[in-house]
């Protein structure tokens, strides 16, 4: 059998945490369309947080929100449980690290990284050692004369970093930072945010919409979508016990097949009743199944729950990704096992694997893999990147 599920992080931050930032029924609209829809949202002391979504989904304006940048058409902004609505960005206790980096360009290393506090008028003793210890923890000692311009796009996120974390704010605000980087960059500066978080004990607030990024940094994951937010959990729960067809689709791939909820424990898909573990659910109510496609076994034709024909294979260096039509219905299917395509085989599906969710406004747009394809996948990520996230 496949291992399932996947596992539960280290270091989730406390559900007895102290709030720290809060915002109730927030909305923003821009030239008349609804860009947050009456949003509610806690933060707490000490956690990593990430807003996660596809590009308009209101993850940047939220952040935005937050930082002060821009405010709400209606709603409270609460820091501390202080309304801070009215107050100016330079008076929250927030720093933001963008994408692009904004740097000071006439001035090094070291300068840029002091900048905020040779405006507070700091002693030189007092500087020194606290950019030296922001040079430590973003492991750019010996750079302090460089020039900024000089740097990798990795080093200049650094100098970023620890611009933003010298302030020791209680807030620090991250809106896409590693999207320029390149993808071994990104995994490792993505650890070494995680590790920065954990050593300052600063709350980071995060955005992005790589949904790996997201499962692998955060304590909370917050998954939003046309200007509201689907889900609010751990990376666990966000995985295994999504809340509706867009969360199971967006989140990892996911079969999202028509259902209905027969009895307690009891689903019918496919043609076929099936034991799963969910329940609450009306007798015979019509519902979205989801089955993650590692959590499918392949085995023989008379031994299969279910019976298919393999549309393509593609090797994925860990595992085959196998397509297979079932009643018309494209499944993906992850295995370590080889199957040919135009083989017939049978599928085995253990209770646990089944995850039932209600009907919503997402059902019967995700999870048949007919279109399937990593080309459509790499089209639509180079549109992204070339769009820009219009929020």
């Amino acid at each position: 059998m496949n291992e399932k599920k996947i596992l539960e992080p280290e270091g989730v931050a406390s559900c007895e945490a102290k709030k720290i930032v809060e915002l109730i029924d927030v909305a923003k609209s821009f030239d008349g369309e609804i860009v947050l829809d009456h949003i509610n949202l806690v933060v707490k002391e000490k956690e990593f947080m990430t807003l996660l979504g596809p590009s308009g989904c209101g993850k940047s304006t939220t952040l935005n929100i937050i930082a002060g940048f821009v405010t709400p058409d209606t709603g409270d902004v609460l820091f501390d449980n202080v309304k801070i609505n009215d107050v100016p960005a330079n008076k929250r206790h927030v720093n933001t690290v963008f994408q692009k980096y904004a740097l000071f360009p006439h001035l090094n290393v070291y300068e840029n990284i002091a900048f905020a506090l040779r405006l507070k008028k700091m002693s030189e003793e007092e500087i020194y050692e606290r950019v030296e210890e922001m040079l430590a923890m973003v492991n750019l000692r010996g750079f302090e004369k460089r020039d900024v311009n000089l740097l990798s796009g990795g080093q200049q996120q650094r100098v970023a970093i620890a611009r933003a974390l010298i302030n020791r704010p209680k807030v620090l605000l991250l809106d896409e930072p590693l999207a320029a980087l390149d993808l071994k960059l990104r995994k490792d500066m993505q650890n070494e945010l995680k590790n920065m978080q954990r050593k300052t004990g600063i709350t980071f607030i995060y955005v992005t919409h790589d949904q790996e990024e997201a499962l692998s940094m955060s304590d909370t994951v917050v998954v939003m979508a046309n200007g509201k937010i689907q889900q609010i959990g751990t990376p666990t729960d966000i995985y295994n016990e999504p809340e509706n067809a867009f969360v199971a689709d967006f989140i990892g791939e996911s079969n999202i097949i028509d259902g209905v909820m027969l009895d307690d424990y009891k689903a019918k898909f496919s043609g076929h009743e099936f034991e799963c573990l969910d329940k609450g659910f009306s007798k015979n109510e019509p519902v979205d199944v989801v089955i993650r496609p590692e959590d499918v076994d392949v085995v023989p034709v008379d031994k299969g729950m279910l019976v298919g024909e393999v549309t393509s294979v593609t090797f994925k260096g860990v595992h085959y990704e196998i397509i297979v039509d079932i009643d018309n219905f494209k499944w993906m299917i992850q295995s370590t096992d080889y199957v040919a395509p135009n083989q017939k085989i049978g599928i085995y599906i253990e209770p646990d694997a089944i995850h039932v969710m209600k009907k919503s406004e997402f059902s019967n747009m995700f999870g048949d893999y007919s279109s399937f394809s990593d080309e459509l996948e790499h089209l639509s990520d180079t549109n992204e990147e070339e769009n820009g996230e219009d929020e």
